[in-house]
């Protein structure tokens, strides 16, 4: 009897096992929630896609404020890039979407103060602008002087990996930059067996080019690079490896050590080229109440330079925001102080237990930072409902935006999405606002840790979920 009421309980087991395993997560899911139907289509995605992972996933309808899917939704992981959705948010909430970076110039007579106020997108032609404005009054000039001290002289972020080295996106942040506080080299082939032509942008001395690069008429062996002598800090630069000799014109964009100096540099030969005489460069904090001011140049409005850290993800950008919301407290602007504001905002505002979270930088680049999915829609869903919604949706790529993280991904779907991308060696995330035939506009966040291949396949894994949700 006993035996009979075993084999009998058994088949029950067995029978509704069958039945879940057709809609069931993979063993790394201890949480969900949501519509059954969408959750059976999701997980189907995932279960098919084999990836094996950590993954915290939320999707929220934002008519009626209900979880439509939630797969370990609490779970912290590294949200890369998307960490940026909490800079951008921050920096509309305290320093207000037409707000202006300024970038002055003071005089004592015989000294030139070049003064930074923390411009994420100073451009060369701009501060060119400014040079030869000042080179109208001024002719002779002992000395000018460099001054960053607006935000502090701490250049690289908590956890930033030490040999990230030359790469555009681990620029050197300072209230004082221009052009992205990088050089732009534009490579295309010289006559087989030479070197290739390199030509850069600005032209300044303030770096040095090695070119020992070659032109080949075969396949290529070892790809041009360029790299900087990042390990003991110096602006020299080298050239190394092959360009075919059919190959087209290509840019190659590489940070700079010393970013204020560069940009005083940079201003100094400006100056000379429109005949102003500089003796001396050197950096120094100084007195406004010293000197007077002859000259300044006032950013765009900051919703501008919002949407090119959103669409472009730039990190300076970032960097500079979070220093500069620091600088409303007290100066110069730190990114302690600063992250601090923006971890109030989010405890205060949005209601989210920052105990419970970890805020290192505001790009994404350190591994330090921490967040969730649940965590991020709360940020998503207060913004959707607050005086900041269309500016800060606005920021926001839509898929397949030009010259955006999203260029190349969920073009058909276009208008329909608005989405942050993030991503990491072993990190691809994304989090935004959809438009949904079923759900009406739906907040979502999708972050996926802790794999060794190609990224392309866990974006591939996101737009297809991305694109459930839209035509569920």
């Amino acid at each position: 009897m006993i035996d009979m009421f075993k084999q009998s309980f058994n088949f029950i087991l067995l029978f509704f096992a069958a039945i879940i395993s057709s809609c069931t997560p993979p063993k790394s899911f201890y949480k969900m929630e949501g519509s059954i139907d969408l959750r059976n289509k999701i997980n189907k995605i995932i279960e098919n896609s084999e990836i094996d992972l950590n993954m915290s996933i939320q999707v929220i309808s934002l008519k009626d404020n209900k979880v439509i899917y939630d797969y370990n939704s609490q779970k912290l992981l590294m949200p890369a890039s998307t960490n940026k959705l909490y800079a951008c948010a921050a920096a509309l909430n305290f320093l207000e979407k037409d707000h202006q970076f300024g970038t002055d110039v003071f005089s004592d007579t015989k000294n030139l103060i070049l003064k930074g106020g923390g411009d994420p997108d100073l451009s060369i032609i701009e501060l060119d602008s400014l040079a030869l404005e000042v080179s109208k009054k001024y002719k002779n000039i002992d000395t000018l002087f460099i001054d960053d001290t607006f935000l502090d002289s701490l250049n690289y972020g908590e956890g930033w990996m030490w040999d990230e080295g030359a790469w555009w996106y681990a620029a050197p942040i300072s209230a004082l930059s221009v052009n992205d506080n990088c050089i732009d080299f534009y490579i295309k082939p010289g006559p087989a067996g030479k070197a290739a032509f390199i030509d850069y942008y600005p032209k300044t001395s303030f770096i040095n080019l090695k070119n020992e690069s070659i032109t080949v008429q075969d396949s290529v062996q070892k790809r041009l690079k360029i790299d900087r002598d990042w390990v003991l800090n110096k602006n020299n630069f080298n050239a190394y490896g092959e360009i075919n000799d059919t190959s087209g014109v290509d840019t190659l964009y590489r940070n700079i050590y010393d970013p204020s100096t560069f940009t005083g540099v940079v201003f100094k030969e400006s100056l000379e080229k429109y005949g102003a005489r500089v003796k001396t460069i050197s950096k120094k904090k100084t007195s406004n109440k010293s000197y007077k001011k002859v000259s300044n140049h006032l950013s765009k409005p900051l919703i501008h330079s919002a949407t090119n850290l959103m669409n472009e993800s730039d990190n300076l950008s970032a960097e500079l925001f979070v220093k500069s919301i620091g600088a409303l407290d007290t100066l110069p602007g730190t990114w302690k102080v600063g992250l601090d504001s923006i971890k109030s905002f989010l405890a205060k505002e949005v209601l989210i237990d920052t105990s419970n979270i970890r805020l290192a930088d505001a790009s994404g680049v350190s591994r330090y930072n921490l967040t969730s999915a649940a965590q991020l829609n709360s940020l998503l869903k207060w913004m959707y409902n607050s005086e900041y919604k269309d500016d800060f949706i606005s920021t926001l790529p839509r898929g397949g935006s030009k010259n955006s993280t999203l260029e190349k991904r969920l073009i058909d779907e276009g208008e329909l999405v608005r989405a942050k991308t993030g991503g990491l060696s072993g990190v691809r995330n994304l989090a935004g606002y959809i438009k949904s035939k079923k759900y009406g506009d739906v907040a979502f966040s999708i972050l996926m840790n802790g794999y060794t291949d190609y990224s392309s396949r866990y974006a591939r894994v996101q737009d297809q979920i991305v694109k459930s949700i839209i035509y569920d």
